[in-house]
């Protein structure tokens, strides 16, 4: 017999939440592990004594992550979203019939909470997957991607004072087809910028870089990628700022068009590819300018998980003598490849360490002479030099010195530390460290770019980027915890924990026969 469905509106029904949401319910799931109880007397002193009550700082976050969990960076889509899910509802902890906080509450309370509360709450994900055996921590991999800001490439402006820097840009301007073409470029309605940002800081020989580089585009200005984009061309962070982020910057990637992006650098621990730092920085800058600022947190927050680090895997953009230098500081071994301009000195010529000078080829001595800072990075550099009359009467001197009357050679100040990492990096060891980085920190970004929300930035300012980024790695880590089946990771936490309990039961038996006597 033929059924039909017959809908009537029930004025009272008898339903809960708890009934409708399966056990294996991924939020049903989270909503049992996660506990983020501990924000209500960190958040307290945000928040006054008095007047209409904002939304719950753990309902705030718990939406926020839902956000990254659906790969939904709009706030006006994820109310709507949720709205329409039980088992999101039921993990918000909202009954069917309970209205969602409006949209814009979200955005305010993202910048009424400062990096420190998303810092801390990143956090306590963290020590969850620690607890749970998923961090060894001994093996970090770091790792760096561009991620496009809330801005446009139309809408950027040159930097003050204006007058002199738009004469002398017309001055050095090659003009492509495009720029025949009297489109207006995009005003902004309110400029963001502080003075400082706006005001130029590139110099004689940077604007003449900037020239020679126009009339090097100039040629193949219509078919690069993204020149159909205004606001893209004859453009360096020099002298153009975005009035809309002014934090953002321009940068591109090889193949792509010229963007104002974030700079999204990300530490992951290899034994299950757990988020262990995550920041954002400008994206003007190389990679080898922010090492340093990564290990030092790193370290220290591996520390507080009673985990230690010993080795840093890293692709040669960060490589340099200052870093390997540093990370020998720290106790860290380094796997950086360096980079293919790196020459160990002089062809044919042999170091002597112990008088540190250099022998060449005609078994003469070139010593050392100072110690100096050459280019715009200020890289630290020794130099060797002979005396003219040393060559005078040297047989190769022609083929060797050329135009000059004495040799001169200069080399990195951090030689030894190059060697060693060089060592290390062509090691059998070193080959395993590659791959191991290449299938741990490179498919991390994929995800999170691809399917945690990290595609663009929608947020304005680098505090707001650096509160996105912690989101999607708290998404990313949680959901990694969900799907964690229970296995030991070799930590060097439950070591010196062990060797810790072992000292505490030495003292009391010590303390004992010292109270007999």
């Amino acid at each position: 017999m033929q059924g039909k469905k017959d809908y009537q509106e029930k004025l009272f029904a008898h339903f809960q939440m708890s009934e409708r949401i399966p056990q294996h319910n991924f939020y049903r799931r989270l909503k049992e592990v996660l506990d983020l109880d501990f924000l209500y007397p960190l958040t307290r002193s945000y928040y006054g004594a008095s007047g209409q009550k904002s939304i719950d700082p753990v309902v705030f976050f718990k939406l926020c992550l839902v956000g990254y969990l659906e790969n939904i960076i709009s706030d006006r889509d994820l109310i709507v979203h949720s709205s329409l899910r039980l088992d999101i509802l039921y993990f918000l902890g909202y009954d069917i019939d309970e209205e969602l906080p409006w949209h814009s509450t979200i955005s305010r309370t993202r910048q009424l909470y400062p990096e420190e509360v998303f810092e801390e709450v990143f956090a306590k994900v963290l020590t969850m997957c620690v607890e749970k055996g998923m961090v060894s921590g001994h093996t970090q991999a770091i790792d760096s991607a561009p991620v496009k800001a809330n801005a446009s490439m139309d809408s950027l402006a040159l930097k003050v004072p204006q007058e002199d820097l738009e004469a002398h840009l017309k001055s050095i301007r090659a003009i492509s087809s495009m720029d025949k073409q009297e489109t207006p470029i995009r005003k902004v309605q309110t400029n963001k910028a502080s003075k400082e940002q706006q005001r130029i800081t590139a110099s004689k020989s940077e604007l003449q870089s900037i020239k020679s580089r126009n009339k090097k585009w100039a040629k193949d200005q219509d078919q690069r990628p993204g020149a159909g984009n205004k606001g893209s061309k004859y453009t360096s962070n020099k002298t153009h700022y975005s009035p809309t982020d002014p934090d953002a910057r321009i940068s591109v990637k090889p193949g792509k068009a010229r963007k104002l992006n974030y700079m999204s650098q990300l530490s992951v621990d290899t034994a299950h590819h757990v988020i262990t730092d995550i920041s954002a920085y400008h994206a003007d800058k190389k990679d080898n300018q922010y090492l340093q600022d990564i290990t030092v947190r790193l370290k220290s927050r591996l520390h507080r998980q009673g985990l230690i680090w010993r080795n840093c895997l890293a692709d040669t953009g960060y490589s340099s003598g200052e870093n390997y230098a540093f990370l020998e500081e720290q106790g860290l071994e380094s796997y950086i490849p360096p980079h293919g301009t790196y020459k160990g000195g002089p062809e044919g010529f042999t170091y002597h360490q112990e008088r540190d000078c250099w022998i060449c080829p005609q078994q003469k001595e070139i010593p050392f002479t100072k110690v100096f800072y050459e280019g715009t990075n200020a890289n630290k550099k020794k130099e060797y030099r002979a005396s003219k009359y040393v060559c005078i009467d040297c047989p190769i001197r022609s083929s060797c010195l050329k135009k000059s009357q004495e040799k001169r050679i200069t080399i990195t100040y951090y030689k030894e530390e190059y060697e060693r990492n060089i060592t290390r990096v062509n090691s059998k060891r070193g080959r395993y460290m590659k791959s191991k980085r290449q299938s741990t920190v490179e498919p991390v970004f994929g995800t999170l770019t691809q399917f945690m929300g990290l595609r663009k930035i929608n947020t304005i300012g680098l505090k707001q980027a650096n509160k996105v980024m912690h989101l999607s790695a708290m998404a990313y880590n949680l959901k990694k915890y969900l799907k964690f089946i229970s296995k030991t990771a070799k930590s060097d936490a439950k070591t010196l924990c062990y060797f810790l309990n072992c000292l505490k039961a030495l003292f009391r038996i010590e303390t004992r026969v010292l109270s007999a006597f």
